[in-house]
């Protein structure tokens, strides 16, 4: 028998839905995490848990709620983030859940609304109906996983952990041991500015630029495309943005394009940029007057679980009371906060119910997937830290 009802995961999913916490970092002026946090803290009114909110930044907040063990275990972070994306999309309908069959709709039910009630319910039962377990159990709900994992940041330099279940929508029985990491990267070429009547003096870094996207893109056909990674699939690469030239009568001197690129566990954001600086050595080679440079905007590791075996074949046993069978364990051709969690030495693991539609209109959630993560991850709690 499960420990929570569908009835109550639809109530407090739809509550979560309906309050706006899209991040500020993508939609200017967008509401962050304090009116979702004031929920959170409200409502864990009364079970016996720490309590503690963290103003990272103006309006965004980190919430952490700790169980305290009687000692001598392990202590784990259950990770979900509570901010969103905008819904420009769809104004009308974003903030308004709706259940069709078993399915619930609505921004955030399952990136990562969904999961931050996982959390909490988890939390909630294993203070008041669970048996003592030796280590402290934390449920982090962060900000800013959407932006640049401002939230996250912060907790991996404040707090200390054994393990780390970072919770994300994706689907049972998965459980996620590896995933991409990526870079967001400038390709700036110049030229030379020049009179348009004079194209003797002027060097078009616009063509400049065609061409190195004609080599990138065969490159990523080449190295990228007929050889996935086993677990992660394709790497990503694929341009984003593009900016270039002053007017229709002036030779443009500089043209930049902004890309996102994929690397892979035992890679790092490097190996891209060399790759990338060796297409624009030829492009300069073939189009005299013309150089190119890379400019690094972001870099996010790729993730590898590292030392969790303890805590996945709790979550596997557990896996086996509730589903009949173990998890999968699977790669991810995304980037999550699992990263950084682990990138500090914290072993860790990503897993979440069924959903669709994610950064998109009419976004959904799994209502049983939810129940069932609520009892694997109660029960594998309980198993590591009994």
């Amino acid at each position: 028998m499960s420990i929570v009802s569908p009835e109550e995961v639809i109530e407090m999913i739809s509550d979560l839905v309906r309050i706006d916490s899209v991040t500020p970092w993508l939609v200017e002026g967008g509401a962050g995490e304090a009116e979702v946090t004031a929920y959170f803290t409200q409502w864990l009114e009364g079970v016996p848990v720490e309590i503690e909110v963290q103003e990272i930044a103006p309006g965004r907040m980190n919430f952490l709620a700790t169980l305290r063990g009687t000692g001598g275990g392990p202590s784990i972070c259950l990770n979900a983030h509570a901010d969103t994306v905008g819904y420009a999309g769809w104004p009308d309908d974003a903030l308004v859940p709706k259940l069709d069959g078993d399915r619930l709709f609505g921004l955030g039910s399952g990136d990562d609304k969904g999961c931050c009630a996982i959390a909490l319910l988890v939390l909630r039962h294993l203070a008041t109906k669970a048996p003592a377990l030796r280590g402290d159990v934390t449920i982090a709900l962060v900000a800013d996983e959407e932006g640049v994992s401002i939230g996250s940041e912060h907790l991996v330099k404040t707090k200390k952990y054994d393990f780390a279940i970072v919770i994300e929508a994706d689907a049972l029985p998965k459980v996620v041991v590896e995933h991409q990491g990526f870079g967001w990267i400038d390709v700036v070429v110049h030229g030379k500015a020049a009179h348009g009547s004079t194209p003797d003096q002027g060097v078009d870094a616009i063509v400049g630029l065609s061409e190195v996207i004609t080599r990138m893109h065969a490159h990523d056909i080449k190295n990228f495309k007929i050889s996935p990674a086993p677990r992660n699939g394709q790497t990503v690469f694929h341009t984003g943005t593009i900016q270039g030239g002053t007017d229709y009568a002036t030779y443009p001197s500089i043209a930049t394009l902004g890309i996102e690129i994929g690397t892979q566990p035992g890679e790092t954001l490097d190996d891209r940029v060399r790759e990338i600086e060796g297409i624009l050595r030829e492009v300069e080679g073939v189009l005299p007057g013309m150089r190119g440079e890379v400019t690094v905007r972001l870099n996010r590791s790729p993730f590898m679980s590292e030392g969790a075996e303890p805590l996945l074949a709790s979550l596997h046993r557990a896996a086996t009371q509730h589903l009949g069978h173990p998890l999968e364990e699977v790669g991810l051709n995304a980037w999550t906060d699992a990263a950084l969690m682990q990138e500090v030495g914290t072993p860790t693991v990503m897993l979440g119910p069924l959903g669709g539609n994610f950064h998109s209109p009419y976004e959904w959630v799994s209502i049983p997937e939810v129940v069932s993560t609520v009892d694997i991850l109660a029960s594998a709690i309980e198993d590591l830290l009994a």
